[in-house]
């Protein structure tokens, strides 16, 4: 390997490119995260947001290897891993406490917070928005080249597309676009639950819980700040549903109205579950005044989804593999991506180092065979996760989840697990 080590730049300060940039870090090898959103304040991070369970093999074994095992630990305690299930009158048709469980919860804002908090401050460029990514030749061979618009272009040896649904990285490989996936997303949240409105706190529980029917589901997350995060997922084929709806622009104390009296969408619903999502709406608009719905399209890449190998350039993440969220796989995958390539990469880098080779000539065939394990693995996510979007967001939904954790987990009861 020449003089200088590789230049690496990993395209987004999500998750993945967190987990990536940090496990580099470990070995002593340099890399640049470029991150599109300023550098969250305290405050920010201090914030109700989503929470994201890690599983043994993906993101659990990702935080080990990044020697962060006992401080995760110790941000776990917002979300318990109990499950509860109700029908569309707030019946409880299931529930546990999540001894069976081994998926931790933790807030994305808290994960993001322990991992960056241990990359050098130089490590992650935030205000970095990436116009194009190119490939150029030079007299060392083949780069790729970024273009950041007013903050100037850079080349690198390596670029790892770690940048989300709508990836400028995944140009380079592919035409491929994100499809939109049938349903829309609306986020609230309920700070203080337990103090202010005891009957919904016992309705959600200390964890998980999920109101299905209808094709549209309200589920809830307990979270930081004795919050519950509140989500509305409605089934439907208007993409733009917001416009369509009367739903864009307005606040959520607005929206409720359209949401709880329209039959189209929870106007079905019992008042119990109309109480939960009415107190959200309002308590969201109460925390954020003046602030418009958060009312999202969800999208999905195909099952499947691949591209031919290219040097120089790959993907993690959303930008390699978006799926919805019915599965929990997400960030799990994502971490898992950057465990997988991180071993790559080190093994390049040391070869290169110690042994007089080319770092791009040993780490190219190590990057292919890390995609083509990726296309496998996440092949079989994609479709866990579009099987059960459609047991969850069929008419019965709730009786389908109920039935669902019962054989899952009578199963691992049977098991002796």
């Amino acid at each position: 390997m020449s003089s200088s080590p590789p230049s690496i730049a990993i395209v987004g300060g999500g998750p993945s490119g967190l987990t990536l940039g940090l496990l580099l870090h470990r070995h002593g090898i340099p890399s640049t995260i470029f991150e599109l959103r300023q550098k969250p304040t305290d405050e920010e991070l201090a914030k109700p947001s989503g929470m994201l369970d890690l599983h043994e093999e993906s993101g659990l074994a990702a935080i080990r290897e990044c020697e962060l095992y006992d401080q995760f630990l110790q941000l776990t305690g917002e979300c318990s891993e109990a499950q509860k299930v109700s029908d569309k009158d707030g019946n409880i048709l299931y529930q546990d406490e999540g001894e069976l469980s081994e998926r931790p919860e933790i807030s994305r804002h808290s994960l993001t917070r322990l991992l960056s908090s241990h990359l050098p401050p130089e490590n992650i460029r935030y205000g970095y928005k990436l116009f194009s990514a190119t490939s150029i030749a030079t007299p060392n061979g083949a780069e790729v080249e970024l273009d950041f618009g007013s903050n100037g272009k850079q080349q690198f040896d390596l670029v790892i597309g770690a940048d989300g649904a709508w990836s400028q990285v995944r140009n380079m490989l592919s035409d491929i676009k994100p499809q939109y996936a049938g349903t829309q997303n609306i986020a609230t949240t309920i700070r203080h639950i337990s103090t202010k409105y005891p009957d919904l706190a016992e309705l959600v529980g200390r964890g998980s819980f999920s109101a299905l029917g209808f094709r549209h589901g309200v589920m809830s997350q307990r979270g930081p700040q004795d919050s519950a995060r509140v989500h509305i997922f409605l089934t439907t084929s208007d993409e733009h549903l917001s416009n369509s709806a009367g739903l864009a622009g307005c606040s959520a104390s607005t929206a409720k109205e359209i949401l709880l009296h329209n039959d189209e969408f929870l106007g079905r619903f019992g008042p119990d579950i109309k109480k939960l999502v009415a107190v959200a709406c309002d308590e969201e608009t109460n925390d954020n005044p003046g602030a418009a719905l958060d009312i999202r399209p969800l999208y999905t890449l195909p099952i499947g989804v691949s591209w031919e190998h290219k040097s120089n350039v790959t993907l993690i993440g959303d930008a390699a593999h978006l799926m919805c969220p019915w599965a929990g796989e997400g960030v799990n995958l994502a971490m898992w991506d950057s465990l997988l390539l991180a071993h790559a990469i080190i093994k390049a880098y040391y070869a290169a180092k110690d042994e007089n080779f080319s770092f791009q000539s040993v780490l190219d065939p190590l990057t292919k065979d890390f995609e083509d394990e990726m296309f496998v693995r996440t092949k079989e996510k994609a479709e866990e996760t579009y099987t059960n979007g459609q047991m969850m967001f069929g008419e019965d939904g709730a009786t389908a989840l109920r039935n669902f954790f019962l054989a899952v987990y009578g199963q691992i009861q049977g098991e002796g697990g």
